[in-house]
């Protein structure tokens, strides 16, 4: 592989990043209306094999000639397993400077991730293209997940990992059927006492792939996204997914339908009380700073040093949406 040019992976709000398929010209006005942080055009799952083409070409028109304004673009090209990888990348970059993200799915191994970075450098590189192509890669494979520290540690252009559920349940052959959702068998059932009945309290099949891979992601610099939700009726289930979700560290969440937006945008924001409470938190700490103390007592809890950057990653979160909103 060749080597590469030092890259600094882009900040980016991903709170929501709302798939459209390429072949759906008709929601693209909407789409770019819409409050999602960022699209993702899809020209993999979302198209049938005969239309693999005109979904590539309707990507571009798309990129170039729909206004999205602030919106991070993305568009997931079709796998490393088929061959339309180089021509979807190719194609994409050569002819979209609106292009942010490749979103690369099925990653394996690392040298899934060296192949589309070392071709995205050749491709800019021949296009004298300053504005630099980052890349997502989605874990939704056994194997992918059994690599994932590795994966994220490849470096080039890889900015984020995300997690596919639908293809990771058919990969490890479970029965769940609704992508991304809780499964009512994965339970433990807790006996009752005195002739009372059992209760059973369901659990989160996900956690264990999800906790690795947000791990993963926050060692080695990146974004962890969590999976699409493919019941969009489901309001309820979504909003809890996300917030296990954001109890793991993780950044967004993929929609694919309008109305899970807001609920991503709004889980994944620092409330009023959590920065109103990191404020407080850093002009505490600072003043005791200030006396000598390395630690003081905020509301009945002793707080250190430590506690200052869980304060400012709060506001840097709440400054960053707050200058979008500006925009």
């Amino acid at each position: 592989m060749s080597s590469q040019t030092a890259y600094a992976p882009q900040f980016r709000l991903q709170r929501s990043s709302l798939f459209v398929p390429a072949t759906s010209p008709h929601f693209f006005a909407k789409a770019a209306a819409s409050a999602a942080d960022g699209i993702i055009l899809d020209l993999e799952d979302a198209v049938s094999p005969g239309k693999k083409e005109a979904a590539r070409n309707a990507a571009i028109g798309a990129l170039n000639e729909v206004d999205w304004a602030d919106k991070n673009m993305a568009v997931r090209v079709n796998g490393l397993d088929s061959p339309l990888t180089y021509k979807d990348v190719t194609g994409l970059v050569e002819s979209c400077p609106r292009l942010d993200l490749i979103v690369l799915p099925m990653v394996n191994v690392p040298a899934d991730v060296a192949f589309v970075s070392t071709l995205l450098e050749q491709i800019e590189g021949g296009l004298g293209r300053d504005a630099h192509v980052g890349i997502e890669g989605i874990i939704e494979t056994p194997l992918g997940l059994e690599n994932v520290s590795e994966i994220a540690r490849a470096g080039g252009r890889l900015e984020a990992l995300s997690f596919g559920a639908g293809d990771y349940a058919v990969g490890m052959k479970m029965r769940n059927r609704k992508i991304g959702a809780a499964d009512p068998d994965y339970a433990v059932v807790e006996p009752g006492e005195d002739g009372a009945p059992a209760r059973r309290h369901l659990g989160d099949q996900w956690h264990f792939v999800m906790a690795r891979l947000a791990n993963a992601c926050r060692a080695h610099g990146l974004r962890p996204r969590d999976s699409a939700y493919a019941d969009f009726r489901d309001l309820q289930g979504y909003r809890a997914s996300c917030l296990r979700a954001v109890a793991l560290g993780f950044e967004g969440k993929s929609c694919i339908h309008p109305s899970q937006i807001a609920i991503a945008n709004e889980v994944f924001s620092p409330t009023e009380e959590e920065t109103a409470w990191a404020r407080g938190l850093l002009e505490t700490l600072h003043a005791g700073i200030e006396e000598g103390r390395g630690a003081v007592a905020v509301r009945g809890e002793m707080v250190d040093l430590a506690n200052i950057k869980l304060a400012e990653n709060v506001l840097a979160k709440a400054e960053r949406i707050e200058a979008r909103k500006q925009r």
